[in-house]
């Protein structure tokens, strides 16, 4: 029985319908993966460039986000074939032939059923296994490269704000990240808001570095003059020191980007054995986005039904519009349960359970059957009784 349920057919029509679909589908998946992974590589040049980091230290982490992102390439790849594949049968008269003798939507997902598992099973083991060790091999090269936020390397001779704009930053010159995520600078300029009242720092060097138990970063200033106030004002405040240690980002906020990004790491087991919201979340979303595959394949064969002479792509645009939908429906709901503003219970199989009544509601319609039924309604039928 299970080995029926994944043999392909040997017919001929249904070796034409499989070649057909198969090369649509590896042509979206390149055209697509080439978009992505090609913006992905402009980012990462320019940002090898602009923070002065080695481009082959951040090959790894383009490698890595690669990972990442092919289960939902992979899902739309499918959807789009799909639907290009049936719509082709149709436009080209095929599929009303097949029909003629019997062959109809159900014949068609009974040829791309194979497929569709095979697809369902690999990414399925990409999104409980290979995207959370890509992850954690992403947060391992960051740590290494010592490049895991903005705030953690500073550019010589170039302005950084920190804190939202309340803190600004010159060096004249800096040294690259040692291996501690120590950097040392020359130079210094800093303007600061403390309590409303503006604060300028002079130094003639500086070290940035990560404190071990709270994971905020500081600059260790040395050699300069602190002016609390502007300097034509009467109450300015000017502080010579030795040594001073001034906060620009604080560990709270390393800590709660951390936090998500530690349970995304996390393997499925793990997850398992630790519950919670946002455990919870991320098993559902693992688990949604192979079973979203089964889900638009049988979208996409009712959408793909076209006329001979309708209007080109008109499907393909409706095919996009449902898949953004369907994708930040559960978006949203895996947010609103890490928030706790959603039942788990409900949680990511809510918009699969909207997916099937709408998948339903569309079945009805392609087979006439709701205009059938509103006919049967007395409120919609108005026709009038003539007797002879």
């Amino acid at each position: 029985m299970l080995l029926e349920f994944f043999s392909f057919k040997t017919t001929k029509i249904a070796k034409y319908i499989m070649r057909n679909l198969v090369a649509y589908f590896c042509v979206i998946t390149f055209i697509i993966g080439l978009v992505v992974f090609g913006n992905q590589f402009v980012l990462t040049v320019q940002e090898s460039i602009d923070r002065g980091i080695p481009f082959q230290e951040l090959m790894p982490l383009i490698s890595f986000n690669m990972i990442r992102d092919v289960p939902v390439i992979l899902v739309l790849s499918i959807f789009l074939a799909v639907i290009i594949t049936i719509s082709q049968l149709y436009k080209n008269s095929e599929a009303i032939v097949m029909n003629s003798i019997g062959l109809g939507d159900k014949a068609f997902l009974s040829v791309i059923k194979p497929l569709a598992i095979i697809l369902f099973l690999f990414v399925l083991f990409l999104t409980a296994y290979a995207v959370p060790w890509a992850k954690q091999q992403k947060s391992a090269a960051e740590e290494e490269t010592k490049n895991a936020s903005e705030f953690s390397f500073i550019t010589e001779g170039k302005f950084e704000s920190f804190k939202n704009g309340d803190i600004v930053f010159y060096a004249s010159e800096s040294t690259s990240i040692d291996v501690g995520g120590v950097q040392n600078m020359e130079e210094i300029f800093i303007y600061a808001s403390e309590n409303g009242n503006p604060v300028i720092v002079l130094a003639s060097d500086a070290k940035k570095y990560i404190d071990p138990k709270s994971k905020s970063i500081y600059l260790r200033l040395r050699d300069g003059v602190r002016y609390q106030g502007l300097p034509s004002s009467e109450n300015i405040n000017i502080l010579n020191f030795d040594s001073y240690d001034l906060e620009i980002v604080s560990g709270e906020v390393q800590k709660s980007i951390a936090t998500f990004t530690e349970i995304e790491e996390k393997t499925t087991l793990d997850l398992l054995k630790q519950g919670g919201l946002l455990a919870i979340a991320e098993l559902q979303w693992r688990l949604s986005l192979p079973l979203s595959i089964l889900i638009l394949v049988v979208f996409a064969v009712y959408l793909g039904k076209t006329s001979p002479r309708g209007g080109k792509g008109i499907n393909i645009l409706i095919g996009i519009f449902v898949f953004m939908l369907y994708n930040n429906g559960l978006l949203v709901a895996k947010s609103s349960i890490e928030n706790g503003l959603l039942s788990p219970i409900i949680g990511l199989w809510g918009i699969h359970l909207i997916a099937i009544l709408f998948l339903m509601l569309l079945y009805q319609f392609r087979q006439g059957k709701i205009m059938y039924f509103i006919d049967k309604i007395t409120i919609f039928n108005n026709k009038k009784k003539s007797h002879v």
